[in-house]
């Protein structure tokens, strides 16, 4: 197999791209043969379930699907798809984080007593439950803030990405996203007792 990141495999990747967006799909279905194992592999090296290294895997391709039209010519295809993998992992793990309600950061103080309901056999309702005070506790931010938390945290779109959608320098971002988050984490903790198995 030729090097993926030699300048024929470029041009052949930039090559595909364009006839995918002229609505020729085969050539998708060229780039995900390429690239699959690789994808599988980075996948892997962060997620240890193997079912939920096949679902990212499949979510990852259908993700770069559908942004074909933000790839760049003269970039590396593998480089970027890449990057759709790893901030998928990332968004997958920090959901999965959302189960004990965290979003970046702690949402109790570390002395606070918080029993351990792993092994509770509820304990997936409950893991609902709380991603549905979650997902409301976004809807009840301002709208800027709601737009911006859901950009980075369900659209995984990085700092520059979310900067060119809103059309606002990278530094306001990061701000407006800082006071987004402590605007969250102050509306959950006002609820904790919903976090806490009583």
């Amino acid at each position: 197999m030729a090097d993926i990141n030699s300048i024929e495999s470029r041009a052949e990747d930039s090559d595909a791209v364009k006839k995918c967006l002229n609505g020729d799909n085969f050539y998708f279905r060229v780039l995900e043969k390429k690239y699959k194992k690789l994808i599988a592999s980075l996948i892997r090296r962060m997620i240890k379930d193997e079912e939920d290294v096949l679902d990212l895997t499949q979510e990852t391709f259908i993700k770069a699907y559908n942004a074909l039209d933000t790839f760049q010519e003269g970039y590396s295809f593998s480089s970027w798809i890449y990057r759709i993998a790893s901030n998928n992992c990332i968004d997958f793990l920090r959901k999965k984080r959302f189960q004990t309600v965290s979003l970046d950061q702690p949402l109790f103080d570390s002395d606070d007593d918080v029993e351990d309901v792993t092994s509770r056999p509820d304990n997936n309702y409950l893991a609902e439950e709380r991603r549905e005070i979650i997902n409301k506790a976004i809807e009840e931010l301002p709208d800027s803030y709601k737009e911006i938390i859901k950009l980075r945290h369900e659209d995984d779109l990085d700092y520059t990405e979310i900067a060119n959608e809103l059309n606002m320098p990278i530094g306001t971002v990061k701000a407006h996203l800082f006071r987004a988050r402590k605007l969250l984490l102050h509306s959950l903790k006002s609820k904790r007792h919903l976090f806490i198995d009583l």
